[in-house]
C-alpha cells in the first residue's frame, strides 16, 4: 500500500534540514509555525540541541494570525527578539502554515530588514518534502546572501595551507557529530585547511567562501550551492566523502553482490572504497530514500541502473528478495524489514532516517 509504514518512522522534513544547515552560524532562526514544527526540530531532528544551544524560535502563530496573514505580528516579534539577542543574522524558515496561506517570503524579508539592523534570509520550505530539500534551499540562500569576493585572506598561513570548503556537513547527512573534526584532520595531514561550513565553521567562513581553492560536496543537498559558488567565483569542486574508509569494515567483499543504502554521496563513496580494496569493479548497487542527482552519477561515472531510488518499504523488501545480495550496508533500523536475509548486514547509520548517530 502506497505510503504505508510498518517498520520505518517518518523521515526528517525539509524545515529540519534547513535548521540543520544554519544551526551553528550564530543567527536567529525563526520557524514560521504555531509551535509543533519547532518542537519536532529541537526534540527529534537536531541532535546538537542537547549539547549546544542555538537561537531557534517558533513564530507562535495563532489561528487567526495564520488565516489573516498577519505578517506584522511576526515582524514585531522578531524585531523585539533581535534587540535582546547577540545574533549576526535572522532566518525565517517555512512550514505548512505559511505554505497554505501563501506567504510572500520576499516581502517578509524586506519588512524584517527595514525593522532590524540584521541581514535577513528566508527559506521557503513547506514541510511536505524531506530534509535534504530543505538543506538544498538553505545552502543556496546562505551563500547567495553572504558569500562575497575576497581578494586576499587575512590569515597569512592560508597561503601555505590551501582552504578546502566542505559543503553538506550536517548531522542529518553524516550522522556523526565528530565527523567535521575528523575531516579537518584528514586535510591537515595533507597540509590543507578544511572549512566545514555550518559544523564548527561559522558565518565568517561563509563570507570568505571565495578563498577556497576547491569545494568538496559531501551530500546531494550541497550540489546546487557548490555549483553556484563555481559560477560566481570559479571555484572547482569534487564529489566525495573523505571518511568513507571508516564506514567500511574489514570484510571479504571479493566477488560478492552488495547493496549500499545511504544518501547518494556517501553510498557511492562506500562503493569506491570497496572497489579500491578489492582492486576490481564489484557487483555493487547503491540506493537511497532521499535526493538523487543525475549530475552525481555522471561525475562519479556510475551507471544509473546501479543507483536506485526507494520510495516505499516494499521497494526495499522486494529488491532484497529479488536480487539475493550477499552484503547489505544500511541503517540498523532497516534490518527488521528483512528478517529472512542470510547474508552480512553492515550498519550504515543515517540520522535523517532513524534519529540515531554513529557512536
Amino acid at each position: 500500500m502506497k505510503g504505508l509504514r510498518k517498520y520505518l518512522t517518518p523521515f526528517a522534513p525539509d524545515q529540519s534540514g534547513a535548521v540543520s544547515v544554519l544551526y551553528e552560524l550564530g543567527g536567529m532562526l525563526v520557524i514560521c509555525d504555531a509551535g509543533g514544527c519547532t518542537g519536532n526540530v529541537c526534540g527529534f531532528d537536531e541532535p546538537r540541541w542537547f549539547e549546544t544551544r542555538s537561537a531557534v524560535f517558533s513564530a507562535g502563530l495563532r489561528d487567526m494570525d495564520a488565516i489573516l496573514g498577519r505578517d506584522d505580528r511576526l515582524v514585531a516579534k522578531l524585531a523585539d527578539a533581535a534587540e535582546k539577542l547577540d545574533v549576526t543574522f535572522a532566518a525565517v524558515i517555512g512550514t505548512p502554515v505559511p505554505a497554505v496561506i501563501g506567504t510572500d517570503y520576499r516581502a517578509l524579508e524586506r519588512m524584517l530588514s527595514k525593522k532590524t539592523d540584521l541581514s535577513v534570509l528566508t527559506v521557503n520550505t513547506d514541510g511536505m518534502e524531506l530534509y535534504d530539500k530543505g538543506e538544498e534551499k538553505a545552502y543556496l540562500a546562505l551563500f547567495e546572501k553572504f558569500s562575497d569576493k575576497n581578494e586576499e585572506s587575512e590569515d597569512m598561513n592560508d597561503k601555505d595551507r590551501p582552504r578546502i570548503g566542505i559543503i553538506g556537513m550536517t548531522p542529518q547527512d553524516v550522522s556523526d557529530l565528530k565527523a567535521a573534526d575528523k575531516i579537518r584532520k584528514v586535510y591537515a595531514d595533507q597540509g590543507m585547511r578544511a572549512i566545514c561550513y555550518g559544523m564548527g565553521d561559522g558565518l565568517d567562513e561563509v563570507r570568505n567562501a571565495s578563498l577556497a581553492a576547491k569545494n568538496v560536496v559531501v551530500s546531494p543537498a550541497a550540489l546546487k550551492a557548490t555549483q553556484y559558488l563555481q559560477k560566481k567565483f570559479g571555484t572547482p569542486y569534487e564529489i566525495a566523502y573523505p571518511l568513507a574508509s571508516e564506514l567500511v569494515p574489514e570484510v571479504n567483499y571479493q566477488g560478492k553482490k552488495i547493496l549500499i543504502v545511504q544518501q547518494q554521496v556517501i553510498a557511492n563513496a562506500v562503493r569506491k572504497e570497496i572497489e579500491k580494496r578489492t582492486g576490481e569493479k564489484e557487483a555493487i548497487t547503491t540506493a537511497t530514500w532521499f535526493m538523487r542527482k543525475e549530475e552525481i552519477l555522471t561525475d562519479l561515472n556510475v551507471d544509473a541502473a546501479d543507483d536506485i531510488s526507494l520510495k516505499e518499504e516494499d521497494d526495499f523488501i522486494s529488491l532484497v528478495e529479488k536480487e539475493g545480495y550477499d552484503v547489505i550496508f544500511a541503517d540498523p533500523c532497516m534490518g527488521r524489514m528483512i528478517p529472512g536475509f542470510e547474508g552480512t548486514f553492515i550498519p550504515l547509520t543515517h540520522f535523517a532516517m532513524s534519529g540515531k548517530l554513529n557512536v
